[in-house]
């Protein structure tokens, strides 16, 4: 138990000022959370950790199982309104990372478009 512990004090000693605005990046040495990122928003910036540590996420792909199709929705409705807070919660940055295709494709005027009007992506495509 005392490694896990001395494990979780040497992955949380991240320097944020030599971290980019907005870049998630994984965490492998972290014993609970995949991920880390410096979030930044209207001058403000905060370390949010984020998404369990071993899961996989499942975006949006062709001739997916009916069972992945349901876990993906189920994340979305579950997280839906911590989602829509933006770019200073966790759940956005999971949903954005672990669960939605965004390598290159989808522009991030449309993925505001769609917090804001309250839809997801995956209707829009």
């Amino acid at each position: 138990m005392a490694d896990k512990h001395r494990k979780a004090a040497t992955a949380a000693k991240l320097h944020k000022d030599s971290m980019p605005c907005n870049k998630p990046k994984k965490t492998p040495g972290h014993p609970t959370k995949s991920h880390v990122v410096k979030a930044c928003e209207g001058g403000e910036e905060k370390i949010i950790r984020f998404g369990q540590q071993g899961v996989s996420g499942s975006p949006k792909k062709e001739g997916e199982s009916e069972a992945y199709r349901k876990r993906r929705e189920s994340f979305k409705a579950r997280h839906s309104k911590n989602i829509a807070k933006g770019k200073m919660s966790a759940a956005f940055w999971a949903n954005r990372t672990k669960w939605m295709i965004l390598s290159g494709i989808i522009l991030p005027e449309l993925l505001n478009t769609c917090l804001h009007a309250g839809t997801t992506l995956l209707q829009l495509v």
